[in-house]
Formats: structure tokens, sequence, C-alpha cells
């Protein structure tokens, strides 16, 4: 897409009305994670260089400043701490409770344990290797565990899924089903029901006590494309009967469901989205902490998409966002090689309504904070 300057200055004048805060942050590399560590931090990791960096940074302290925040100098993200992995990063995860990532890679099944530095200590260091049970040449997708008792639950595909003890490297469970569905994301419930998305869609249901898995599949013209999941739940330790699934396809379909009933969704939307990359790599979806029925979009183009759900019912339609950011690719210098930007990934704010964070191809990334004009009064 090209942004003339005049686009792109309308944007700036636009963003004083729009946005409560809007920062930006430029890496080196880009990223296609980014996990919060902390209140007021978040972790990110290279994709596409030789030395791959992981970074914890601080967000910029005038996002949290109350009263005139003009008077906060601080409005820039800084680096806490940081370290060097050996391969691309695809997946990161902050494990509940402690001061610890794992990270996997995109053509290696093994997952690398670190320690965010504590003290004076600015070293992000690699302090343990996880080998799965069947090693593969397929990046594995994670999900922090719940409990206390620091574990992960990790797969590639749908057979090898397994939960494992961090400390000893112990398997403490794992599937008990032959499917070669390949995962495209994870995600406990509470500390025993969790949540896995296939590629095509299907949903599986298991328990930690059981290695059987229930299983929903997806029929006619939803099949044959990516597709990807959240799942919005209360707290960490959530009842099944409170949560909900988005799925997400590459060619932009969304899918509702209870968790009671995966069978049929109780909403559905076929978005107006076009891709501007070959792949599904950045594709994304996730629900809003805060703010009941609003979902984040990206990964199709440079920009992020905000739907409020309420009034979508159990027959498609084509409903319009409530917010788009547009700051990455009204901020970016084209490429002489015509190489297009894409949002890479995002997350939103734990206690912020309207706060997210994204990042992109250009190795942008921003925090921001946007108003809704239904609501917000200046």
């Amino acid at each position: 897409m090209d942004i003339s300057s005049d686009e792109a200055d309308d944007w700036f004048m636009e963003s004083l009305h729009i946005y409560r805060d809007l920062h930006v942050f430029q890496l080196e590399h880009p990223t296609k994670v980014i996990e919060w560590t902390g209140e007021k931090s978040i972790c990110v990791a290279d994709y596409s260089s030789a030395r791959n960096e992981i970074l914890e940074l601080l967000l910029p302290l005038k996002l949290y400043a109350g009263g005139n925040k003009g008077l906060c100098p601080e409005r820039d993200f800084k680096l806490q701490h940081g370290g060097f992995c050996d391969e691309p990063v695809e997946c990161l995860r902050h494990i509940f409770g402690k001061r610890c990532v794992v990270t996997s890679g995109q053509y290696s099944s093994k997952l690398q344990v670190w320690d965010i530095g504590e003290g004076d200590s600015d070293i992000i260091k690699r302090t343990g290797v996880i080998n799965p049970k069947c090693p593969s040449d397929k990046g594995r997708k994670i999900a922090s565990g719940v409990t206390d008792g620091a574990s992960v639950l990790h797969g590639s595909r749908i057979n090898d899924v397994q939960q494992t003890e961090l400390v000893s490297g112990r398997v403490l469970y794992a599937v008990g089903t032959d499917s070669l569905d390949a995962v495209s994301g994870l995600q406990f419930v509470n500390s025993s029901t969790f949540v896995v998305c296939a590629n095509n869609g299907t949903l599986y249901v298991g328990d930690t006590r059981d290695p059987r898995m229930k299983h929903y599949v997806l029929h006619g013209s939803m099949s044959g494309s990516h597709w990807v999941f959240a799942l919005r739940k209360d707290q960490p330790h959530s009842d099944p009967a409170a949560c909900t699934v988005a799925r997400l396809s590459s060619f932009g379909q969304v899918l509702v469901s209870d968790l009671r009933n995966l069978c049929s969704p109780v909403r559905q939307a076929q978005l107006n989205l076009q891709q501007n990359m070959p792949t599904c790599d950045f594709l994304n979806v996730t629900w809003a902490p805060v703010l009941d029925s609003c979902l984040a979009v990206s990964g199709f183009d440079g920009k992020v998409h905000i739907f409020d759900t309420t009034s979508w019912s159990t027959v498609s339609q084509t409903p319009q966002p409530v917010f788009v950011h547009r700051g990455h690719d009204l901020s970016h210098e084209a490429k002489t090689d015509g190489t297009l930007l894409v949002v890479t990934t995002h997350v939103w704010h734990p206690w912020r309504p309207r706060t997210l964070l994204s990042a992109a191809s250009d190795g942008s990334i921003h925090v921001w904070d946007w108003v809704d004009k239904n609501v917000d009064h200046f």
C-alpha cells in the first residue's frame, strides 16, 4: 500500500483526537512476540536476524502518569534486560508468577528456558532446554501453566502435545490421540482444562488428568483455510462455563463459540480484510480482557482492527470495526523492493480497557490507547 505524505499528515492531525496515548518505538529487528512480564514491562524477541535478541522493555512512564501528563518527561520505551537466542523466536511465553520466559523457534522442536535478570543483573540468561518426547523440525506453540509449579503445555501437532515441568524437565501429561493436525495455538482454561486450535480450525478440549480429548471439526465452506483462536476467560482459574472462544480464518471468517457447546457458533462474521502477505504467519485474534465482547484482529495488513461482537448473530454478517489503528502503515517508509508492511502481533493491556501494543514487520512497536467516541468526552 502506497501512503502519500498528505495522507500521513492527515492521520497525524487526526491522531490528536482519536488516541488518548500513542507512543512509538523502533526495534533494530522486527518481533512477532509481545508478552507481558509485569504491570509495566513486556518481553519481545527477534524472528529474522542472525543474532536474535530477547529484550525486556519498560513501557513509557507517561502512559501511567496521572493528572497532567505533560509534566512526565518519560515518553519512550526503556531497555531493562536483554540476551541473545541461537534461533529466531517464533513463540514466547512468560511463566505464571515467575521472572522466567520460555521460547521456541521455527525449525526446531526444542524449548529454551530463560531467566530475566534480577537485582543488578541486566542479562536475560538461558537456564535450560526442554526436548519433547517426539522431536521434529517444526516449531512448537506454548502455553504457560497457571499453577504455582512452573510448567508449560506445548506441541507442534495434536498427537505430540504435552505438559512439562520446567525445573526437572519431567513430562506431567501427554495426549492420547493420533491426530496429525498442526497446532496453531493452545491455552489453559484453568489448572487442568485446556483448549487447542488446529490450523484447520478443529478445536480440541483436554484435561491434564485424562489423555483423551474431545474434538470439534469445522465443516463445509469453513474448511480449507488457516485458523487461529483466542480464549476469553474472566480469571486465570476459570470455569469453562464462563469462557468464550473466537476463531479467525485467513479468509477473514470469525466464529464465536461458547466453550460448553463448540459444535455451533453463537456469533459469526465475515470481515472485510485483505491479506498483504502470502503466508498466514502473523494472523492473530485476541479478546479484550476488560471490554466485554470486543476483539482485535491483525496479521492481514499494516493495521489492527477492533470489533465489537455484541450485535453479531448466528447469521454471518460483514461488520464495521469500531476502531482501526493505522499508525504502522502511515508512519512506515515504503521499501523500494515493494515489500508490504504487516502487523506481526498485538496484545491488549491487562487492565487498561482500550490500550494495546502492536508490532510490525518494519521493526516498529506502538502502544496506543484509542478513544471510543460513544463513551469518552473531552
